[in-house]
C-alpha cells in the first residue's frame, strides 16, 4: 500500500480569501477527488484544530494499491487543477511524503 501525505499552510489572504477559506476550499476538492479517480483507495482530508507554531493548516492522506496508482492520480486531469491551484500562492508552504506499508 502507498500512502502520499500532504501538508498545506495557508496565506493569510489569498486571492481575495482569507486562509481560512482557502482550506476550507482545498479541503473539499480534495475529498471531492474520490469520486472521480477509480484508483484512489482513500482520501482523508480536513483543517488543522490546534493552534499551534509548527501546525500546517491542511492535511491529506491518500493511499493507493502501487506506486503506479499514485503516479495515475497525480496525473489524472481531476487531480492536476487542483494540485496546480494549491500551488498558486495560495499556501506558504507545502510538505509532502510518499511512503510503502
Amino acid at each position: 500500500m502507498i500512502i502520499h501525505l500532504v501538508l498545506w499552510k495557508m496565506k493569510p489572504i489569498a486571492e481575495g480569501r482569507t486562509g481560512r477559506e482557502n482550506a476550507e476550499i482545498l479541503v473539499k476538492r480534495l475529498k471531492a477527488l474520490k469520486s472521480v479517480i477509480p484508483c484512489v483507495v482513500s482520501i482523508e482530508a480536513g483543517l488543522n484544530y490546534r493552534d499551534l507554531p509548527l501546525a500546517y493548516d491542511v492535511g491529506l492522506c491518500t493511499t493507493f494499491k502501487t506506486k503506479e496508482d499514485l503516479e495515475t492520480y497525480q496525473n489524472h486531469p481531476a487531480h492536476v487543477p487542483v494540485a496546480d491551484w494549491s500551488r498558486s500562492g495560495i499556501a506558504e508552504s507545502i510538505a509532502m511524503a510518499d511512503y510503502e506499508v
